[in-house]
């Protein structure tokens, strides 16, 4: 059966897929610059696991208090060294990305602190967190206040409102490095450097908490390399490769993270506690494949943005951006695009393809969500999956594709629904 054979057994016309080659024969010099640094974070990775002598004994399951589990406890050092950081505490009992991040504040902010975004709003779940949106136990509930610098109109840092808002409370600043569900851009790890270099220069004891979802291996850098006390993220997003089927992680300073593990456990407990249940060789094989998947997940972006934009349709980044993410947001204009967008993303799907996603209330969020994503791993960002809030300007966010083949057949059946839809023409 020939190529063009098999794509139209999946879904795919032969229009949509000629359209996508055409795409793709100038995209050849973009994918091997982002192989090239899948190549250095590979070897950064192997590295890591060299420098801390991963064996089969890590591999050993713990249960109960997890005493003297070697293969966590070693896996969170090569965390450490792969991010250039003092500490790290990678524990699959952190539930997900919102989870680590809840943790991060928490156990680093008192009442009568001050928490201060100088980026904008932050992701939708951290409201509640926070306290902008009223929830039980949240941080203003403990006591600890809230306070924000906007962004510029062209998504630049606004450093006047910075300096106005850093004050004799401000104990931690957090800066969200992706995107979210905004069509703001994703700033890169140096620009986060600049701004924690600035927030410091205000206030030198100020802790800068990087939350870093969707961006690990995407560029040879990460914030820690930048000054950030902390930078956090979920193990179902890129570091775990596909394979970690929970968990996530905070690499940072000694101090941040001994704080984090007594609020994940208990004060004097820490990290002595917390068994790894058997999924050490995930956990340990998701980090090695990690900045390969990554890769895969960043040709997809890198592809959609260059076939969407190319039939009117706003995208950020544009087609021709630096990347600092994997996310693509499509900017689809209407209810309508949006769902027949992430139709054609379930369709691609491994698992649960025969499903037709629809907009419902999803926790943690104040408008409906739709959310395609046919996944091993429940949730998981690293694989394919395309979601967004049904509001204006009605964005669809792509990412993931454990390979970048399966991200370009995502791609092309969105495409697809959206043409069997009337909804999009294809240039002659």
């Amino acid at each position: 059966m020939e190529l063009q054979e098999i794509y139209q057994k999946i879904g795919v016309s032969p229009e949509v897929y000629e359209y996508g080659e055409k795409i793709l024969s100038g995209l050849r010099a973009r994918f091997e610059a982002i192989d090239q640094t899948a190549e250095y974070n590979q070897a950064k990775v192997l590295a890591a696991m060299q420098e801390h002598r991963v064996n089969a004994t890590h591999f050993a399951a713990t249960t109960g208090y997890g005493y003297n589990d070697g293969g966590r406890d070693n896996l969170e050092r090569v965390y450490a060294s792969v991010f250039h950081t003092e500490a790290a505490l990678v524990r699959p009992q952190i539930t997900c990305g919102t989870h680590a991040l809840a943790v991060a504040l928490s156990a680093n902010l008192l009442p009568g602190d001050e928490l201060l975004s100088p980026v904008g709003a932050p992701y939708d779940t951290l409201e509640e967190v926070i306290g902008i949106r009223d929830s039980k136990c949240s941080l203003r509930e403990y006591g600890v206040s809230y306070a924000q610098a906007d962004l510029l109109p062209d998504g630049s840092f606004d450093y006047d409102a910075v300096r106005n808002a850093i004050n004799d409370r401000t104990k931690l600043i957090t800066i969200q490095r992706s995107k979210g569900y905004a069509t703001r851009p994703t700033f890169s790890p140096a620009q986060i450097g600049e701004l924690i270099s600035f927030c410091k220069t205000i206030k030198p004891d100020v802790k800068v908490m990087v939350d870093n979802c969707y961006g690990e291996f995407v560029d040879t850098v990460e914030p820690s390399d930048f000054g950030a006390d902390m930078v956090v993220g979920s193990l179902i997003k890129n570091p775990g490769g596909g394979l970690a089927p929970i968990g996530g992680y905070i690499c940072g300073t000694q101090e941040c993270v001994d704080r984090c593990a007594c609020r994940l456990s208990a004060p004097g407990l820490g990290q002595e506690v917390g068994a790894n249940l058997g999924l050490m060789p995930a956990l340990y094989q998701g980090l090695f494949l990690a900045p390969t998947v990554t890769a895969g997940a960043l040709k997809g972006a890198v592809f959609a943005a260059n076939l969407y934009e190319k039939l009117g349709f706003a995208c950020v980044p544009n087609a021709t951006e630096p990347r600092f993410d994997i996310i693509q947001a499509v900017t689809l204009g209407s209810r309508e695009a949006m769902v027949a967008f992430c139709k054609g993303i379930q369709a691609a799907a491994p698992v649960d393809s025969y499903v037709t996603p629809e907009p419902w209330a999803m926790p943690g969020y104040d408008s409906e969500v739709i959310m395609a994503a046919g996944a091993f791993v429940q949730g998981s960002s690293i694989e394919l999956s395309a979601d967004g809030p049904i509001r204006e300007p009605y964005a669809v966010y792509f990412q993931g594709g454990l390979t970048w083949q399966h991200a370009k057949i995502g791609i092309l059946m969105s495409l697809q629904k959206l043409l069997e839809a009337g909804l999009v023409v294809l240039p002659e």
